[in-house]
């Protein structure tokens, strides 16, 4: 079986310069969801035929399993179709996806291709209470597809159908090839329209088999950023079913967004309106407080992120607590049992297990022992104008509050820095560092007043 993705239309209603089928849903193009559901059909060939915006398009998702076609001018489906035919194989089965319909299933497209087979020409059709827009679906008394009409050159009787053309079918490459040589643009929009091969294969004598989507959603295209904003709830809906089946706990599904993967262990607790993006794991019993970002990251069972904790490119280990309003950058390891709390900053760091920085510290290209504890105002000063340098915090260290440490440097295990130090040189272990300039009392100093106007 090969693929033919139509993602050539301009989007005017979307009112944006970015190509409609690259509009983001989940976090990802409209176009790579399809081009997901494509690849998970185990396709021999994937087409995608672009126009308006192409350049950007094949620049965003480009990959070696894509063919690419470009149609120019846009004169319609059966137009875009015909420029995908030099890719297409004759007795292979070719496949026809919409990069503006997102949500379309690969359970449907399976059960799509495979009423296709013996030569049968398969359509996905789906019935609306409101069928305005779409190509109704003509059957005869015997209730067999004989054609379909566009809502456009649709006559009043036949505006009643409630069934309705999604546009996705399936037929054979060789089939497909005659048809749409034999097509014209005799209708209301003077375009070709891939419609009109249905018609084409009942007087040929091809049967059209119909099938149903297992979800109306599917088939829903995206012309407008209203219609994004719905599917993107569509969307987040089935993935709350989903952590819900699997014993997650989400204080309201309404409220939560994945724009990647998101697995979890048992005993997992979400609650509002967080956002999960890349690849994600919660380990058993973790925790995620409200308006939480996390990004990329690894979070070991028993852990409780509080609010308002953004979370990106961070593996942690078990029992850890973040938050609130804690942020971990990428290259951010932590151990079992590390404290992260308020305001606290960390990036490209590792820090071991039972170690503390519980308020006010920025932690960047450190290498942080076991137990240690980080005072609030404390940070490693890593950045010199030019280049990076590490810290070394070694185990049983406590730095005291409002302390600077200007790396490359390193503290030495069970060291104590005394609050306010600025460490410019390595700090012995098992002794108290301290640099801070003498407290000083003059009796005499006068406190200005102001001025009289």
């Amino acid at each position: 079986m090969e693929v033919v993705v139509l993602a050539a239309g301009q989007g005017k209603r979307m009112r944006s310069v970015l190509p409609k089928v690259l509009q983001p849903l989940a976090g990802q193009p409209l176009l790579a969801h399809v081009l997901a559901a494509a690849r998970a059909l185990e396709a021999r060939r994937i087409c995608v035929v672009h126009g308006h915006g192409g350049e950007a398009v094949r620049a965003r998702l480009d990959a070696p399993d894509l063919a690419w076609a470009r149609q120019e001018p846009q004169l319609g489906t059966g137009h875009a179709v015909q420029q995908a035919l030099a890719h297409l194989t004759d007795g292979e089965l070719a496949l026809v996806l919409y990069g503006d319909v997102p949500l379309i299933g690969v359970p449907t497209l399976h059960r799509l291709v495979a009423a296709a087979g013996d030569g049968r020409l398969a359509l996905l059709t789906v019935k609306m209470d409101d069928p305005t827009g779409y190509g109704r679906i003509l059957r005869d008394a015997a209730g067999r597809v004989v054609r379909i009409v566009e809502d456009k050159d649709a006559r009043a009787e036949e505006r009643t159908v409630k069934e309705v053309n999604t546009g996705i079918l399936v037929a054979p490459v060789a089939r497909l090839r005659d048809w749409l040589g034999r097509i014209g643009n005799d209708n209301a929009q003077g375009e070709y329209y891939l419609t009109d091969i249905i018609g084409l294969a009942v007087a040929d004598g091809v049967e059209v088999a119909a099938v149903h989507p297992d979800t109306v959603a599917e088939t829903l295209g995206v012309n407008s950023k209203a219609q994004l904003a719905e599917l993107e709830r569509v969307y987040q809906a089935g993935i709350a079913r989903r952590l819900l089946d699997e014993g997650v706990t989400l204080i309201d599904p309404a409220r939560l967004d994945v724009r990647g993967a998101l697995r979890c262990g048992r005993d997992v607790e979400i609650d509002v309106n967080c956002v999960f993006e890349g690849e994600v794991e919660l380990g058993d019993g973790v925790h995620i407080g409200a308006h939480c970002v996390i990004r990329n990251a690894r979070l070991g069972a028993g852990t409780r992120i509080a609010p308002f904790s953004h979370l990106d490119g961070t593996a942690m280990g078990r029992d850890c607590v973040i938050g609130p309003y804690a942020r971990t950058r990428p290259g951010t390891t932590l151990g079992d049992d590390v404290h992260l709390g308020n305001f606290v900053e960390v990036k490209n760091s590792a820090i071991a297990d039972h170690s503390k920085a519980n308020h006010l510290a920025y932690i960047g290209d450190a290498d942080v022992g076991r137990r240690v504890n980080i005072g609030a105002g404390t940070i490693t000063c890593n950045y010199d104008g030019v280049n990076k340098h590490r810290t070394v915090i070694e185990d049983e260290v406590f730095i005291g509050s409002d302390s600077q440490l200007v790396a490359p440097v390193r503290v030495g295990r069970g060291a104590t820095l005394g609050a306010g130090t600025t460490l410019t040189k390595d700090a012995p272990p098992d002794q108290l560092t301290v640099s801070r300039a003498k407290q000083m009392s003059i009796a005499s100093w006068k406190k200005p007043l102001k001025q009289p106007r």
